[in-house]
């Protein structure tokens, strides 16, 4: 399987608190990368995107980092940025001094677990220590660790969500891979035929599923204390594109959330996409995003097949859910 870390000069490393039920994830570059966003939810919470942004004329990026804690969690991006300086990574400011840039962005999991005990920046170092380019754990692990699905009903009623990854090698060596936080207001449902494979749940100790979209049909209203979700996705080439054709390139990719996502890009969520280059191999900004967004809905459901129940939260494993292979 093709992951994000097939990419030259990817790294990836989680650090995760099980007993709090929290983490953070990091993407580091060996080299600095060209980066672009997309915010499409209707809560965010980020730091450092500004190199992302399309009116920013320096748009390189160090590291990026996914995490938990709310915007508590912003904290772990300082301990990558110490790791960064300690190795002298960063934007050159002079006074023998460079500066990292590292686009952070959160999930809310305050509310299982520990909610008192968020990633800091120990945390954020540590998954730094951690990264590796021989593979990506999966799951319940990292930013993915307090992920949750479907929680229109509370807490009590949703169902696990995690991390996951997923890739593709083109003939002429281009790669495009997506590392998925799954963290979602709604549910996650099979691209085939529409069924629910994590999500809601009817009773906080059952393993049905009731559809956020028909609970809102039956007049079940959406409260400002819901506003704890948020589907996190970082896109990855080798290709060479500029900043404009990476917007694009996760523009295109939030449509993987739309396919299994339901409902998604609400004002419960947060929902980005991030998009970097990484290499200088010539390539089709269409192409790599119609593929980033098959991708994206893939890593999604990679995310909930390794995820594994936490906090008092069953995952779609434990509810005898869809297989995903």
């Amino acid at each position: 399987m093709i992951s994000i870390t097939d990419i030259e000069g990817i790294r990836v490393g989680h650090a995760s608190d099980f007993g709090a039920v929290t983490g953070c994830t990091v993407i580091l570059f060996d080299k600095p990368a060209i980066g672009a966003i997309d915010l499409r939810g209707g809560g965010t919470s980020t730091r450092q995107i500004d190199s992302l942004l399309s009116h920013n004329t320096f748009g390189k990026v160090h590291a990026i980092l996914l995490t938990g804690g709310s915007a508590y969690g912003l904290d772990a991006s300082g301990g990558v940025m110490k790791f960064l300086e300690e190795r002298n990574k960063g934007l050159s400011v002079g006074y023998g001094m460079v500066v990292p840039s590292v686009p952070t962005a959160v999930i809310f999991d305050l509310g299982i677990g520990n909610g008192r005990i968020r990633p800091d920046a120990r945390m954020g170092y540590e998954a730094c220590l951690n990264a590796e380019s021989s593979g990506v754990e999966e799951g319940s692990i990292g930013a993915g660790t307090g992920a949750t699905i479907g929680k229109l009903l509370g807490l009590d009623h949703a169902t696990k969500g995690g991390i996951g990854t997923s890739g593709y090698k083109f003939e002429n060596g281009i790669i495009v891979a997506v590392l998925v936080v799954v963290n979602a207001f709604g549910d996650v449902v099979s691209p085939e035929n529409g069924k629910i494979i994590a999500g809601v749940r009817t009773t906080p100790r059952g393993s049905k599923f009731a559809g956020t979209v028909n609970l809102l049909k039956q007049g079940v209203t959406f409260r400002e204390d819901k506003s704890q979700n948020t589907t996190l996705a970082v896109v990855a080439t080798n290709a060479r594109f500029s900043k404009s054709e990476l917007g694009r390139i996760a523009n295109i990719a939030q449509t993987g959330l739309a396919r299994v996502i339901s409902p998604v890009h609400t004002i419960a969520d947060g929902d980005v996409v991030m998009a970097v280059s990484c290499g200088d191999i010539e390539g089709d900004a269409n192409l790599i995003g119609v593929i980033a967004a098959e991708l994206t809905a893939n890593a999604i459901l990679r995310a909930l097949h390794h995820s594994k129940g936490l906090g008092g939260i069953p995952s779609t494993g434990d509810l005898k859910g869809e297989e995903i292979t």
